[in-house]
């Protein structure tokens, strides 16, 4: 990911150093004072507060003491357990941590110290340079929010006066998502996920495979965290304890994800019995699972030495405990993981080709015009979304999907600020498709995403070869707002927006011509016939018009291939007929196997067909043996389909 970053509220970190360094002073940010502005909109702090520097707190300040550590922060009195659990997730990756922290050597006390400090953030596909002054919030000389173990060792505390500046205020950051501030320290993608819902430890196959995603998510630099939903809404800040010491309405980050061996010995080698184990801290900095695998548990027996040694086990309520997979799965209600997506044209791991596209939503009374049309189920008004075509190169393809919304904490102030319900809709389209979608009775529906006011909605799929539309929206219709689309393939998809409806004459003499009607032309199926085996007999479809020809995936030994094979032509000879001819691929050497000619005019019968497969030649051309299934659409209306 670059790190070329831009000034938040156009703040130079080195300019304004250098001047207060020169002028011998201390940097006080206009842009985010030490007043009540700064700390909240509704809910004050419990007490007087005063705002105090580092040196005013302690004797000798530190960015870090003895380097960073997930063991260095504990939740302050602000409902942020969630940040918190994503700055313990931050610090057990130093790749990420030093780009959120820049010059962090250099930004430590020495003669230079000035009172400013910066830390930078992936908003919204950009990294964002951010400065603060050194003034935090104390009650009673101590700090109120998010602060160290170690009473001199300040970075968690100037993190997130940054984070909160950007929000507009501490109180903004009163509830919220671990993997949303995960992705901001990060640019990966977020997947939330809904562990009571899939119930993955009743089912062992469907446990053990997303084990191993995980597994492959960690190993990869990705970051994982996971809560207990309350089971009635209690407000921020009020948690409550399961029986097995477990905090409910709670983040925790996930610091380590294991196979671990058991047995004693050499045998325990030999044997290479495992068991998938899970570590979690608790962002309290104490209380911890006291189920099986916690620290002091007898379970603990079951493995060596040496491999207990390797874990790091220790029998100290410091808030990081072992549990099974298995027991996290039962008692975590939600999960985040966050992919580090590797797009690294030089690596060992598997790499990506990324797309990004930034739209809006927006209103406008002409329908061909608005951009905010809701979900499938506003079926009049769905196709007005912004659209976005890429295509699948390879036989078939992983996708992965991430769709953001514009984080909506600054609205916090003026009483909004809740995510819009967002999603998105995967339609597989024409092979030749060039302009917007306008109607679904022609297109295949292939996978729609959850709906969540989440900031984000993230998808997997497979998808075969061929050519598609990604369709974001928000739930209901003429919902405004804007968003970030992320899409990642094996190979280059070609991602990109569809603008225009229909095609734009180049010229208006009558000589260049301009299409008179639009035809979508469906082939299902096809029968082979009289052969008497499908060995050898590879069949492809070739549709042509006009000057235009489009060529289906070759089906492999088949005497009754399914295309499901669908092209869209805008045409200006409407008297010319549409053809559609069957092939076998035979090694260079293809073999006819028959065609169809159709007018395709507007007034001619709609409905699917069989029709008889025939040589070349003219429409009463010899017949072929085999048949040929199919659905062919014409309109005048050029933004029918």
């Amino acid at each position: 990911i670059s790190t070329m970053s831009v000034a938040y509220k156009d703040q130079l970190y080195a300019e304004l150093k250098k001047q207060h360094n020169q002028k011998g002073t201390l940097f006080e940010d206009p842009e985010f004072p030490a007043t009540n502005s700064s700390l909240y909109f509704h809910k004050p702090p419990p007490g007087v507060v005063q705002w105090k520097r580092p040196r005013e707190i302690c004797e000798n300040p530190h960015l870090f003491v003895e380097g960073i550590s997930s063991h260095d922060l504990n939740q302050g009195i602000v409902g942020n357990c969630w940040f918190v659990a994503a700055c313990s997730c931050l610090a057990l990756k130093p790749d990420l941590w030093e780009k959120v922290i820049p010059d962090w050597k250099e930004q430590e006390w020495d003669s230079n110290y000035a009172g400013i400090f910066h830390f930078r953030f992936w908003i919204f596909g950009q990294w964002t340079d951010v400065v603060i002054d050194d003034r935090l919030p104390t009650i009673n000389g101590r700090l109120i929010y998010c602060q160290s173990k170690q009473n001199n060792e300040f970075w968690s505390a100037l993190l997130e006066k940054a984070y909160a500046k950007l929000f507009g205020c501490y109180e903004s950051l009163a509830g919220g998502n671990t993997g949303d501030a995960v992705v901001d320290f990060s640019g990966a993608v977020a997947e939330a996920i809904d562990l009571q819902k899939e119930k993955y430890y009743a089912d062992q196959t469907k446990e053990d495979k997303f084990f191993e995603d995980l597994l492959k998510v960690w190993n990869r630099g990705g970051i994982i965290s996971s809560s207990i939903k309350m089971s009635q809404p209690q407000g921020f800040g009020l948690e409550s304890r399961t029986d097995n010491g477990l905090v409910r309405g709670h983040a925790y980050s996930v610091t380590d994800v294991k196979r671990v061996r058991l047995g004693h010995g050499l045998l325990a080698y030999f044997r290479n019995e495992t068991i998938p184990l899970i570590r979690l801290r608790n962002p309290w900095g104490k209380t911890e699972w006291t189920g099986a695998w916690s620290d002091s548990s007898e379970e603990w027996s079951k493995v060596g030495d040496t491999e207990r040694g390797n874990l790091g086990i220790t029998v100290t309520d410091d808030g990081e405990f072992w549990m099974s997979f298995t027991d996290w799965c039962k008692n975590f209600t939600d999960a985040d993981v966050c992919r580090i997506i590797n797009t690294s044209l030089i690596s060992i791991h598997k790499t990506w080709n990324k797309e990004v596209n930034f739209g809006k939503w927006t209103r406008n009374s002409d329908p061909l015009l608005n951009r905010c049309g809701g979900c499938t189920n506003h079926r009049q008004t769905f196709l007005q979304n912004p659209q976005y075509l890429f295509d699948v190169t390879k036989e078939s393809d992983e996708v992965l999907i991430s769709l953001q919304q514009k984080d909506r904490k600054i609205y916090r102030k003026e009483g909004q600020g809740d995510n819009l319900s967002i999603g998105f809709t995967i339609v597989k389209v024409e092979v030749n498709r060039k302009y917007r979608l306008h109607d679904l009775v022609t297109q295949q529906l292939l996978h729609t995403s959850t709906y969540i006011d989440a900031r984000s909605v993230f998808m997997r799929c497979e998808l075969p070869q061929g050519r598609y539309v990604v369709i974001p929206t928000t739930f209901k219709p003429f919902t405004e707002g804007e968003f970030m689309l992320r899409l990642y393939t094996d190979v280059d998809s070609g991602c990109r927006e569809l603008v225009k409806d229909k095609p734009q004459p180049k010229c208006w003499t009558p000589l260049c011509g301009y299409p008179q009607v639009v035809t979508h032309i469906y082939v299902d199926r096809a029968e082979i016939g009289q052969q008497d085996q499908a060995e050898g007999i590879n069949p492809y479809v070739i549709i042509s018009c006009e000057s235009q020809s489009v060529r289906s995936t070759t089906k492999k030994n088949s005497l009754t291939p399914v295309f499901e094979f669908s092209a869209i032509f805008y045409r200006k000879k409407v008297a010319e007929p549409i053809t559609v001819q069957l092939w076998s691929d035979d090694l260079g050497s293809d073999t006819f196997l028959g065609q169809v000619m159709l007018s395709g005019r507007p007034e001619d019968a709609s409905h699917p067909q069989q029709l008889q497969l025939k040589n070349k030649g003219s429409k009463k051309a010899d017949n072929m043996p085999g048949k040929i299934a199919l659905r062919l659409v014409t309109s005048n209306e050029l933004t029918a389909f």
